[in-house]
Formats: structure tokens, sequence, C-alpha cells
């Protein structure tokens, strides 16, 4: 698992929020977010531009099992088995996103943001990440992020909207 800090600037966010929305535009997709610990925060560094409506269908905030559960179809197994911050549960986020919402792309981000929650096995600023457009084409990422809370969801939202970006990228390069 990697582990790393970095401080991470409204700027920043903003900079890669807008690359993510012009490959969005250039591809013509639209896309979704699921998110957890982040609290609807990718969705907004993403409405913040714009004409953001031709590519944002959705931000879903499922903070709660219940609701990962109703609004997402994660199953009720998968958390028992796994808890909210694994990989198989973000894998059915964007699933679940993809499914609700119909767009092209989702982004599932599920973490233990602090300053309490986390184990051992999952200490604070552990956070999982998937992204993609289908059950097979959907890519993750587990991250072990340093700071406080603030930090650990600043960095947890730059990672995400990097990794689709890169995710999108090659497929521009294709058409």
């Amino acid at each position: 698992m990697m582990s790393d800090f970095v401080q991470v600037s409204d700027e920043a966010l903003n900079q890669a929020a807008d690359h993510l929305g012009d490959l969005l535009q250039e591809q013509g997709w639209v896309m979704a977010t699921a998110e957890s610990c982040t609290g609807g925060w990718v969705a907004k560094v993403l409405t913040d531009r714009p004409g953001s409506s031709d590519y944002v269908t959705a931000g879903l905030v499922t903070y709660s099992n219940a609701a990962k559960q109703a609004v997402l179809g994660v199953s009720a197994q998968t958390l028992a088995e796994h808890g909210a911050v694994s990989e198989p549960v973000v894998r059915q986020m964007v699933a679940g996103a993809l499914a609700a919402t119909g767009a092209d792309v989702a982004v599932a981000i599920s973490g233990i943001a602090g300053p309490g929650g986390g184990s051992p096995d999952k200490p604070v600023g552990t956070v999982w990440f998937a992204w993609g457009s289908g059950p097979e084409h959907t890519e993750t990422a587990v991250r072990r992020f340093q700071g406080d809370r603030d930090q650990v969801r600043r960095q947890s939202v730059l990672f995400a909207l990097e990794s689709v970006s890169r995710y999108l990228a090659p497929a521009l390069m294709d058409s």
C-alpha cells in the first residue's frame, strides 16, 4: 500500500477537475461519483466549472453502509465480509453508480479520513478507490494518506480526479 503526503491546494483540485472535465468533453462522456469519506467533494470541484452539466450527471454521497446498499446496490454480505473500506465495496459502488445514473464512467471512494475510526489493518488515512466504465473495465487502488481529516480528504479528491483522467487518456488516443 502506498503511503504519502501531499499538501493539496484548492488550485490543484480545480486544475485537476478542469483537466478531467476537458477529457470528458473531448470523449463525449458523462461521469458520476459515488463518494463516502469525501462527502461529495469530487462532484463539487467538477461542478464548480461552468458548463459541467455537459459531463457530470450525478454525485452520489453514500456515507453510511445502509446508503451504499440502498442507493448503489452494495451487498450486505460484501460489507460484512470486507468492510466499507475495501476493494470489493468500491468495485460495487462503481457498478451501482453506473447502473443508477447511466453514466459512461464513475469513480468511487471509501476511506477512513479520521481522526478516529481506524484499526491496525485499516489505519486512519486508508482510502480505497475504484473507477471505470463497467465491471470488466474497472480499476482500483488503495492509498494511505498522511495528515489530518481535511488533508486526507483533499489528497483523496485529487487522487480520484487524476486517476479518472489517466483512465480516459488512452481512450482518447485510440479514437
